[in-house]
């Protein structure tokens, strides 16, 4: 193989043998470190990927030389010659992370080494499964990358998040955006943006993002209950998103919990999202309304024109029916995990999307009711708590799943 090859020209290369492959895959395990662990220096990373070290040397001189790598200096010795510290150059590529909603898109910018340099949020946009819906999707990614303050060739690689069933491992999404069973979602947009693209389920990129960069510690087994107009969930397990089988688990939502006549969008009736969703707060919202109910939501709004953030924003100021609301769909929202806490132990249980922006307002009723419906002996040791990433949590985690796929790392 020629020696300039660079390493992403390497990761592309299908038919890399022998010692050219071993160099990549030390590459990769080197990258892997500084981006998962942090900065270390030649004798850490032999210890790490049990290589000698000229060898190492070699390695991290190449990525150097790339810009991949950066010498950040040496640091304190207890004796002896100080070692210099080496890690990820921040500026050398980027990921982009799309957040794309019922009625807007928020869009952010990661650098390699997972700051978040620039965010848009909500932007204006209105979700169909139809093509013109995906080409104003994609109009609206292309425009922020022009507006950036860096070439596009340097946005290695770029994370969407959709609702429903998606398969990030096929790149299919089987709710928005399946018009045929040719060509995979993942694929149209590499195509029309230009980018290297991994489609992945919002409540797993918001799951993951939140156990990187959020509220989760040295967690490893982590629930991430994703409130919004649905309900969704991340499993994480030893560290690891868990996607099932076929690539679907988490559907949270569609537990058929009550016994009601409600038909759920999954066509099925009792689902959990019937009675304890955005969706739900909603429908009851606008029937209290109608039955002469009052609320600081409809200043200056018609009925026909009141979305979920409007609720939920009266409730932060105090509102009386949107706080006995959430009150109400808390309740119920809790008996379903308190059924995921008896089912999983896990160590911690995240509340994280649009409801949960409502702060004790939605914690409290779900706390309540784990008190009432889980096992006082598993879940005293699960943590309840709410995502400190909020709505950033779905872009930070769409733009590491992206950067872990562009490097081939995880």
């Amino acid at each position: 193989m020629n020696a300039t090859n660079t390493f992403f020209e390497e990761l592309e290369n299908e038919n890399i043998s022998g010692v050219a492959y071993k160099n990549l895959d030390l590459k990769k395990k080197t990258i892997g470190h500084f981006a998962n662990i942090g900065n270390a220096t030649i004798a850490d990373l032999c210890k790490e990927l049990n290589a000698s070290a000229p060898k190492v040397t070699t390695l991290i001189n190449d990525l150097i030389k790339e810009g991949l790598v950066k010498d950040y200096g040496k640091i304190d010795s207890t004796g002896g010659r100080r070692p210099n510290l080496y890690g990820l150059a921040s500026e050398s590529g980027f990921f982009l992370g799309v957040e794309v909603r019922k009625y807007h898109v928020s869009i952010g910018l990661l650098d390699f080494k997972k700051n978040l340099v620039k965010v848009t949020e909500k932007i204006p946009y209105r979700l169909f499964n139809t093509m013109d819906s995906l080409d104003e999707l994609c109009s609206i990614i292309q425009k922020f990358i022009n507006e950036q303050p860096i070439s596009k060739d340097k946005i290695l690689g770029m994370g969407i998040n959709l609702s429903g069933r998606v398969n990030f491992a096929t790149g299919y999404n089987y709710n928005s955006f399946y018009f045929s069973n040719d060509e995979p979602l993942s694929k149209i947009m590499e195509s029309k943006v230009g980018i290297k693209t991994l489609i992945e389920n919002d409540s797993r990129a918001m799951a993951y993002g939140e156990y990187c960069s959020g509220s989760v510690g040295e967690e490893k087994n982590v629930l991430f209950v994703n409130l919004d107009y649905g309900i969704g969930m991340g499993i994480l397990i030893n560290g690891q998103l868990y996607y099932g089988k076929s690539g679907y688990s988490g559907e949270f939502g569609h537990i058929p919990f009550f016994n009601n006549e409600i038909l759920c969008h999954c066509g099925k009736k009792g689902c959990l999202e019937t009675e304890a969703s955005g969706d739900a707060l909603l429908k009851l919202f606008i029937k209290k309304i109608e039955e002469g109910s009052s609320s600081i939501a409809m200043r200056n709004k018609k009925l026909e024109e009141i979305r979920l953030d409007d609720i939920l924003q009266a409730a932060i100021n105090d509102d009386v029916l949107a706080i006995e609301l959430l009150e109400q769909i808390g309740e119920k929202i809790g008996r379903g995990v308190a059924l995921l806490i008896n089912l999983f132990n896990p160590e911690m249980v995240v509340l994280g999307g649009m409801i949960a922006s409502t702060g004790n307002y939605i914690q409290l009723p779900i706390k309540s009711a784990l008190n009432k419906y889980s096992l006082s002996l598993v879940n005293n040791d699960t943590q309840l708590t709410i995502s400190t990433l909020g709505a950033k949590a779905g872009i930070v985690g769409a733009s590491l799943l992206a950067r872990n796929m562009t490097l081939s790392i995880g």
